[in-house]
């Protein structure tokens, strides 16, 4: 994996000239993300990137808003492992793209894992077993899961309009979803994914999902295969140390953007041992 920078001294127009535009495409496709570095933007020109990139922007329903297209990142202090952001929603962003206001002093490096290159490093038993379907299981909140649908279901814009009508309507619209709901509002949700996918990017088929990754604002998932079994702590732990092997990490500076193609890069986070920064994301489909 090359670590890609793109340098504001190179682009006359900043964030917004279209050689810059078809550099971040072209790092995408080839190795899956970039770093652009320089251009010292404020929170609303790196929405207006974000724009620019998707054209649809998502987001998560635990984090707050920083603009109308981006979100504050606060995940607390420890590591968090590798995954693809939003992996265990219905409609996975295409593209993350991260805004380092304020970097850290020390630690909270972001880490970088090709999915492509992880799954290019499995055996034959685990390319068998890893190329069936996925279903995630787990228990939603009231208030996360309307968040979500309200950002999502055309029609509606808040939370406290959904109706089970807009529930089954998104369940339509989006095969592999199924749930059971709670008196207490809250619903078991079930979701069929596939852990390799293609990139939207290269189309090179790559392992990117969040089997690894962090539960800060959810109840930990449950992740079962189409053949019946479960997912083992014993096996995550074997993938997560094989995915070590071809991590990277960006070291932040202030002012930095990371774009990241969210269907094959994987991502984490170091430890915060500077607790005095401020990250923000943007992600949508292209």
């Amino acid at each position: 994996m090359k670590y890609n920078i793109l340098r504001q001294r190179d682009f006359a127009d900043g964030l917004d000239d279209p050689g810059l535009l078809a550099a971040i495409r072209a790092d995408l496709t080839r190795d899956g993300w970039t770093l652009l570095r320089g251009f010292r933007p404020d929170m609303g020109q790196f929405a207006g990137l974000v724009s620019t990139l998707c054209s649809r922007v998502t987001f998560d329903p635990a984090r707050s808003h920083s603009s109308d297209r981006t979100q504050m990142v606060d995940a607390g202090l420890g590591p968090i492992g590798l995954h693809i952001e939003n992996g265990n929603t219905p409609r996975c962003p295409d593209i993350v793209t991260f805004f380092a206001e304020c970097a850290a002093f020390e630690g909270s490096q972001t880490t970088i894992c090709d999915g492509a290159r992880l799954w290019d490093s499995f055996d034959a038993a685990q390319k068998a077993r890893w190329s069936q379907k996925m279903t995630v299981e787990r228990v939603l909140p009231e208030l996360l899961w309307k968040r979500y649908l309200a950002n999502e279901h055309p029609a509606i814009s808040r939370p406290e309009e959904v109706t089970m009508e807009h529930v089954l309507q998104f369940q339509q619209a989006v095969p592999g979803q199924g749930f059971d709901l709670h008196e207490d509002g809250s619903l078991t949700y079930r979701l069929s994914v596939d852990p390799v996918r293609p990139s939207a990017f290269s189309g090179g088929l790559g392992f990117a999902n969040a089997v690894l990754g962090p539960s800060h604002n959810y109840q930990p998932p449950r992740y079962r295969l189409a053949d019946g079994s479960e997912v083992t702590p014993d096996e995550i732990e074997e993938i997560r140390a094989l995915a070590e092997t071809v991590t990277h990490e960006i070291n932040w500076q202030d002012g930095d953007i990371a774009v990241l193609d969210n269907t094959r890069v994987m991502h984490g986070r170091r430890a915060i041992a500077d607790a005095d920064r401020n990250l923000f994301i943007g992600m949508g489909s292209i």
